[in-house]
């Protein structure tokens, strides 16, 4: 009995050693051959041959996501068209977002300063570096964000100005994103109001070291990448 044992014992361990054999180039039976075998693909990186022959069958791909389509955490685009009507309109586009708490304005002021200010001014007054009261390498005085005449465009004008450009400013639809838009809009808001938001008992708290910024508009505040 005991030598039968054994001799399955030997037969068993040979089974297994010839299974798990074979060279490196050598493939065995697969435990899970949809895994082992899978036919991968990355979105969106279809090669040209592989469209081609999709168009050969009548199939129209173009590796671009659906007309319309809106990443996740993104705002809605902006649809109102670059031309004097559009312009017209957008006086009647609503700011979405909150109003601004410390943390918020924080955010809104580096982008200002980041993206406006060469021009404009760190004050808004329009004397940014480029300008310097005339002494600067750009000709034309900048806009002065302090005045009657900016006071007076709506949030929504402000915002289609810096996603367009008007005159001799270009479009910043590359450098902010549309929610960073509008942080710009309400941070010229509030400089042009002389209201700066209080500091929060959450912005209070990290900035004594006694706690964590945990409030909606301090995730918002975090830049967000195009």
């Amino acid at each position: 009995m005991k030598k039968s044992f054994i001799a399955a014992g030997i037969i068993t361990m040979g089974i297994v050693a010839i299974g798990c054999g074979g060279g490196d180039d050598t493939r065995n039976n697969a435990y899970m051959p949809d895994m082992a075998y899978s036919r991968a693909y990355e979105t969106y990186t279809m090669s040209a041959e592989k469209i081609a022959e999709l168009q050969k069958q009548g199939i129209f791909y173009n590796t671009m996501p659906v007309e319309g389509t809106i990443a996740r955490g993104e705002m809605e685009p902006y649809y109102i068209s670059n031309d004097t009507t559009g312009y017209a309109q957008s006086s009647s586009v609503q700011d979405p977002l909150p109003e601004m708490d410390e943390t918020y304005y924080k955010e809104a002021e580096r982008l200002y300063l980041v993206n406006c200010a060469v021009c404009h001014g760190s004050k808004l007054d329009g004397n940014g570096p480029l300008w310097k009261g005339g002494d600067g390498p750009y000709p034309a005085a900048p806009r002065n964000l302090l005045d009657d005449y900016s006071k007076g465009l709506s949030d929504g004008t402000m915002y289609h100005v810096i996603t367009y450009g008007k005159g001799l400013m270009g479009s910043y639809a590359h450098q902010v994103n549309p929610k960073q838009r509008w942080m710009l809009v309400k941070y010229m808001r509030s400089i042009q109001s002389g209201s700066k938001p209080a500091a929060t008992d959450s912005t209070a708290a990290a900035a004594t070291g006694n706690g964590t910024v945990t409030s909606d508009s301090a995730a918002m505040a975090a830049p967000a990448t195009n």
